[in-house]
């Protein structure tokens, strides 16, 4: 029914009210979608705890001035404060109409500066001349400029009695924390798709056209929550002049293409068929539609696709039509989550760019081609999983099926699958110490030989200050001390030379090699003794028996270093 506090539609064309003024909320029971704010504010009344300031923020067209106007007739109305407004007394029908003396509107965009301002601060104090409060609904309030915002920080905090504020804005991010700290803020939520498709019947019905349900379901999920929006469309729909709204209607309207060309689009897109895909992409650019909207309504339906991989059912569904929710439930979740958030990525990047390119049937035509030649990253992942396991696995051709992988992702899941190339059988990979000899002889392939040889020998390996060397695992090497060399396994984790070794290994090999210092047990009877040092010795004789030691003239060559020179002062000779 049409709000009996607005003017109605009439013949006369200077008379005529839109539908998004006639048809709206006229109490706290009508408003749609906000329920929690209409019970706060309601029980605020109740209670006699309506406060001085109010903050009503969220998206454009879900009832934010709406329920100002309200508030301000529940707190006016000649039987008030009540929570339902008679709606017929000259205070309610004129903040229906936006001409009440004593509840002011006024454009925060247009009266944004420090002058209006100072205006509203003498005016607060005038008492108002009918009704019991004075009401100030500043829209868009974020608009105003911070000197603005000060001048009004005192009589938002302390205003006089018969004053109320109520402030709606889109952007609160963009309001001082000291204005709303000072109000008490009310967030509006997206209004559900199926409640703006029930209004949207019911406004059709009201001006006498009857409206397919699928057709008002379509201007419901393009509002996006916003009721003002879908209003504003169903206006233009009506406007047509004929007694029915049909989807052919709907779509001409919006230049979108029907559910069946996204889903066509999408089922040659997921059988790998390019060609297909952009056939049916053509069709749809000679009908009209434009290229971002046609990739607008596919990141919708894929969206869709993600919440039924991800397990949820149609109930969840937001772009999707009753038709296709069955379809699109059982492609969700045979592709994964993986393989449909890799789609969406390449969609959301395509629409990115199209903001900014004159090329948008191009944009969308390369998008169309990368989806097409995009993996089934699930099937890739069992594939691996089959194929470790040692499972046989049957790899379809693109195209054969649903499931339709590509012939070489075998290949590349049985590289990945294997091995490291090189790498010790089981028999001496099972993490038991083996010596490094058996290692050369038997196993190791002449590349992991030489860069064994390299390393090892720079450890100590040679001179006998290790036990073994064994391979502890894919791509993993252990050098293992005995204990009573543990000074030298300390000196081998160091960082630094552990990286270089690791790097040895890694340019040898081809592979990333982890190398591990170990400590065991171990007796001295198994290594050669070390050589007896003279009582006294000079620091230069040191060290060139340090130096001439095998391991580290290895690991000098290795780090390309130098011996420095030092003076020939006697030293005590070290701790044995």
């Amino acid at each position: 029914m049409a709000d009996s506090e607005s003017p109605a539609a009439s013949g006369d064309d200077a008379n005529y009210v839109v539908v998004a003024r006639r048809y709206r909320p006229r109490s706290f029971t009508e408003l749609l979608g906000q329920d929690h704010v209409a019970k706060a504010l309601g029980g605020a009344i109740h209670t006699n705890r309506v406060g001085h300031a109010y903050l009503f923020t969220g998206a454009r067209g879900v009832g934010k001035t709406s329920t100002a106007r309200i508030l301000a007739k529940c707190l006016n109305c000649v039987q008030g404060p009540t929570t339902s407004p008679c709606g017929e007394c000259d205070i309610c029908q004129g903040v229906s109409q936006g001409s009440d003396v004593d509840v002011l509107e006024i454009d925060g965009a247009s009266n944004r500066g420090i002058d209006e301002i100072r205006e509203l601060r003498q005016n607060v104090n005038v008492r108002p001349s009918r009704a019991r409060y004075k009401i100030y609904i500043i829209d868009e309030v974020h608009m105003l400029t911070p000197q603005a915002f000060n001048a009004l920080l005192k009589t938002l905090e302390e205003p006089p009695e018969h004053v109320k504020f109520i402030f709606c804005t889109t952007e609160a991010e963009k309001i001082p924390i000291t204005i709303l700290s000072r109000c008490q803020r009310f967030d509006f939520a997206g209004i559900e798709t199926r409640s703006i498709a029930d209004r949207l019947a019911q406004i059709a019905a009201a001006e006498g056209v009857q409206a397919d349900a699928e057709a008002v379901a379509i201007l419901a999920r393009r509002a996006n929550g916003s009721m003002r929006d879908s209003q504003s469309l169903l206006e233009q729909l009506l406007s047509f002049g004929g007694e029915r709204i049909t989807v052919e209607d709907v779509q001409r309207l919006l230049g979108a293409v029907g559910d069946e060309r996204i889903e066509a689009l999408v089922k040659a897109i997921l059988a790998h068929d390019a060609a297909t895909a952009l056939g049916e992409l053509d069709n749809a650019f000679l009908q009209g539609v434009d290229p971002s909207l046609l990739m607008d309504q596919l990141l919708g339906y894929l969206r869709d696709l993600l919440v039924a991989a991800a397990g949820c059912g149609p109930e969840s569904f937001r772009f999707t039509s009753n038709a296709q929710q069955q379809q699109a439930l059982q492609t969700g979740r045979r592709l994964g989550v993986d393989t449909v958030l890799a789609l969406i990525q390449v969609v959301d990047q395509t629409l990115s760019r199209m903001k900014f390119s004159t090329y948008g049937r191009t944009l969308a035509e390369l998008a169309v081609v990368r989806l097409s030649r995009m993996e089934n990253l699930v099937a890739i992942s069992e594939l691996l999983g089959a194929m470790r396991s040692g499972a046989d696995v049957q790899v379809a051709a693109p195209g054969a099926g649903q499931s339709s992988v590509a012939p070489d992702l075998k290949k590349k899941a049985a590289e990945l699958a294997s091995p490291a190339p090189g790498g010790p059988p089981s028999a001496v990979s099972n993490g038991q110490a083996t010596p490094l000899a058996e290692l050369t002889e038997a196993s190791l392939p002449q590349i992991w030989r030489d860069a064994l040889a390299r390393v090892t020998d720079s450890l100590g390996v040679a001179a006998g200050f290790a036990d073994s060397v064994r391979v502890s695992g894919p791509n993993r090497v252990a050098v293992v001390f005995s204990a009573q060399y543990d000074s030298y396994a300390e000196m081998c984790r160091k960082p630094d030379k552990l990286a270089r070794l690791e790097k040895a290994l890694c340019d040898a090999t081809g592979r990333l090699v982890k190398l591990d210092i170990e400590v065991t047990g171990g007796t001295e009877a198994v290594h050669p003794a070390r050589p007896t040092e003279p009582a006294t010795t000079t620091k230069r004789n040191r060290l060139k028996e340090v130096v001439d030691q095998p391991f580290v003239r290895r690991a000098m060559e290795l780090f390309e270093a130098e011996p420095v020179n030092v003076d020939d002062s006697q030293v005590a000779p070290p701790e044995t």
